[in-house]
């Protein structure tokens, strides 16, 4: 089958980045050609809270991703979508993760798929952690796109009776990536960071943003039993926003 990866690729980074990547590797595997439209804009600067949304790494070998799609022109999506239609597509998948995507790829989409195209949606989530007005509005367009779903938790697949009770929603768990190279033993990985062998470590590690809850796990590690123990806490990870609280925390 011809199948079609709508979303984030290189050069951009990031776990949904890496998620496409693998999973084009992996229908390649299967025997099936798989091309990936990605962004040319994908946020633009002034909405994005990181230091870049480029990758410092090779890009992938093997893999065919073309940049195409420009998430705030609308002009753009319509030539994209036509473009992605000449392809003759006989799957489309795209993933889904934030409402400000709804209105680009759901137009994409919309114009890309043909008679007998089968149109998935891989949903990391359909109600962002962080709402904004017009959320609902925007993830039903996408949603109203697509022929069918695989939610990535069973919240998400319970949040989706929101949006539809007529589209199949299938639940499969997130798979672990297996990408990152080999796996390190733990005194190999604990000798290479300088960290005591021995010693008892909390690790919260990945974007740093106000949902994930790193202000809860510093305000637990000033929990009494927690010192009596001896439990070290790392922080592995980028600040998408204010730092300053969590420093504070620390202190």
């Amino acid at each position: 089958m011809k199948i079609i990866i709508i979303g984030t690729a290189y050069p951009f980074r990031g776990g949904i980045a890496s998620f496409n990547e693998r999973l084009a590797e992996e229908l390649m595997n299967m025997g099936h050609e798989v091309i990936i439209y990605t962004f040319t804009l994908q946020y633009p600067n002034f909405l994005f809270p990181g230091k870049t949304q480029y990758s410092q790494e090779p890009a992938p070998e093997k893999l065919i991703i073309k940049p195409l799609i420009n998430s705030i022109n609308p002009f753009n999506w319509i030539k994209a979508g036509l473009k992605i239609k000449k392809e003759q597509p006989d799957v489309i998948i795209s993933k889904f993760w934030l409402p400000f995507m709804g209105p680009s790829l759901g137009t994409v989409i919309r114009l890309a798929k043909n008679k007998n195209t089968r149109v998935i949606s891989i949903l990391d989530n359909i109600i962002p952690h962080e709402k904004r007005p017009g959320d609902y509005i925007l993830a039903k367009y996408y949603v109203n796109a697509n022929d069918e779903f695989v939610a990535m938790s069973a919240s998400v697949k319970e949040d989706m009776k929101k949006f539809t009770t007529t589209k199949p929603v299938k639940y499969i768990a997130h798979p672990i990536y297996d990408n990152y190279g080999e796996i390190v033993d733990k005194k190999t990985a604990r000798s290479h960071l300088n960290l005591n062998p021995d010693g008892k470590y909390v690790l919260f590690f990945g974007i740093i943003r106000n949902y994930k809850g790193l202000d809860l796990l510093l305000k637990a590690m000033a929990n009494k039993e927690i010192q009596e123990q001896n439990i070290q806490c790392i922080v592995a990870g980028e600040y998408y926003g204010e730092k300053e609280k969590y420093e504070q925390l620390i202190k």
